[in-house]
């Protein structure tokens, strides 16, 4: 009887390991086992900021649409509370890129909220 040896089936699961491991630094990029370890933890990272970068994205939405609608005499939160009275439909992505780029119209964007918070 001989023995079985898993020669080409081993190094074949170990090197597609190894090349998800290729570029990380020292012994994650050679040692087998190392290497199978930090590619399962950078997925661990990659799946969790996946979900981060849209919180990110927003709190810094809200940050810029916060400084340009406070010399207008307006608080972040007055104005959604106004644009949603005055039934204006707008994401935080577009209205701080208004506020960035297209100025007067954030400017009429605010002015109607103000109004609809009078109302």
């Amino acid at each position: 009887m001989m023995r079985t040896k898993g020669g080409i089936v081993t190094r074949r699961r170990r090197n597609k390991w190894l090349k998800l491991a290729k570029g990380y630094w020292g012994h994650k990029s050679i040692g087998f086992k190392v290497a199978k370890q930090a590619v399962v933890k950078s997925w661990t990272y990659a799946f969790r900021d996946r979900k981060q970068i849209k919180r990110e994205f927003r709190k810094l939405w809200i940050a810029r649409i916060n400084a340009a609608c406070r010399p207008l005499g307006i608080t972040y939160s007055r104005l959604i509370s106004g644009l949603k009275s005055a039934n204006i439909q707008i994401n935080r992505k577009m209205l701080s890129e208004l506020a960035i780029n297209h100025e007067n119209v954030f400017n009429s964007i605010v002015e109607k909220a103000k109004k609809a918070l009078l109302k």
